[in-house]
């Protein structure tokens, strides 16, 4: 109830049926992106979520921004292992080892709110030194591939997203990391 009411949403309902409780809102559909997930997640997959439109109605109000920042690609090139590693403990990265980024492009998303501009190309330095310990094994967690669903819930007014018949991505309007700060 609290998630939608954030979302716009006004409670037309509420019954009790048998061992499960059935909500009824009026939510604005631009208010529903990206929601289906963070509701499966809440209900732990228990919840039907069912939509239907209902017409047309006053505009409810502007939607607050994310809480949370983006990690921006600040060199062009492939992604690297040993440079995932250092930045998945801050971010949920949006790309896998070994795929072609740009700088300007938006690789994940950050803990904190405000971007981060970060180098996810950058390779492990190779010398003949041997020390113990030096040679951890890098373990990457999952990245969270993005659907046209949750891009169009993610994005802010500096930022834009690409569709291609291969792949879907975020990027910022300006791609340049010392243009955007001016």
């Amino acid at each position: 109830m609290e998630k939608l009411a954030e979302r716009k949403g006004r409670m037309e309902s509420m019954e009790h049926q048998g061992d499960r409780i059935h909500l009824q809102f009026t939510v604005p559909s631009r208010c529903l992106f990206g929601y289906r997930n963070e509701f499966l997640t809440d209900t732990r997959g228990e919840g039907v979520l069912y939509r239907a439109v209902r017409g047309y109605e006053p505009h409810a109000g502007d939607l607050e921004g994310r809480s949370v920042g983006g990690i921006v690609a600040t060199a062009m090139g492939q992604t690297t292992p040993h440079a995932i590693f250092k930045i998945q403990e801050r971010a949920t990265l949006f790309v896998p080892p070994g795929e072609a980024v740009y700088e300007g492009q938006v690789v994940g998303e950050a803990r904190r709110p405000g971007d981060l501009n970060v180098n996810v190309c950058r390779a492990k330095k190779l010398d003949n030194m041997r020390a113990s310990g030096k040679d951890d094994s890098v373990i990457i967690t999952p990245y969270r591939k993005l659907t046209i669903e949750t891009s169009m819930e993610w994005i802010e007014s500096d930022e834009l997203f690409e569709v291609t018949p291969k792949s879907l991505r975020l990027r910022k309007r300006i791609l340049a990391g010392n243009l955007r700060k001016r």
